[in-house]
């Protein structure tokens, strides 16, 4: 059975009520009689894994997957010559 969040402006106290989804929502706070609000809670619902994503929406092909793929290419990047006496950027190894 759900657990829904209520919050009574009155006594500003906020409690939980086991309840079907087709009971109606409380209007009377048990405390005090003043009206409730009915919150919105954080939802304890997690998607997980590879689970419905990978499998369902994903744009890869099933063949794509099975295939081994080449490790990508290690490359090194130099930064940019800082020496204007050289001639700066034009000489530099990096800058082709």
């Amino acid at each position: 059975m759900p657990v829904y969040e209520y919050e009574c402006p009155s006594c500003e106290k906020v409690f939980e009520v086991q309840q079907r989804m087709s009971d109606d929502p409380l209007k009377i706070c048990p405390d005090c009689g003043g009206q409730v609000k009915k919150l919105v809670s954080m939802s304890s619902f997690h998607l997980k894994g590879g689970g419905w994503y990978s499998d369902g929406y994903s744009s890869k092909s099933k063949s794509s997957d099975s295939k081994k793929s080449k490790p990508a290419k290690e490359t090194t990047v130099t930064p940019p010559c800082k020496n204007e006496k050289s001639g700066g950027c034009k000489n530099c190894p990096a800058s082709s």
